[in-house]
């Protein structure tokens, strides 16, 4: 079944995010090979043309690498993928504080709250 998607942001940026969050949780290997464009847009039920840009941008990012002829490949370039993991986690922990934060949230109480969260795992 196709994701549902956002409105207020690109759906190209939303599958690229989908992609990345995917290869830095390993559910994708470094030197996969990624679905052919055609297959991927049914997958997802968006336009080729869309996922072709996908593609270009996950490049652009150096998530992926493109073999002429072969396909499209996630990087084997392990120690960027850390990096792009350690970014994501720099950017959610962020947010999440942020939007605690203007709920009316101080930090201590957002500690307080994630302590209590760790006696339950």
């Amino acid at each position: 079944m196709p994701p549902q998607f956002q409105r207020d942001k690109p759906i190209y940026l939303q599958v690229v995010d989908q992609i990345i969050q995917e290869v830095v949780s390993e559910e994708r290997q470094p030197g996969e090979k990624l679905p052919a464009v055609r297959e991927l847009a049914l997958e997802t039920g968006v336009n080729p043309n869309t996922i072709q840009r996908v593609y270009r941008e996950l490049e652009g990012r150096g998530i992926t690498v493109t073999k002429r002829g072969q396909g499209t490949f996630v990087t084997e370039d392990r120690k960027h993928i850390a990096a792009v993991r350690e970014q994501l986690k720099e950017q959610y922990v962020t947010s999440f504080i942020e939007d605690m934060a203007a709920l009316g949230f101080d930090k201590q109480e957002i500690i307080d709250r994630l302590k209590q969260e760790e006696k339950y795992d």
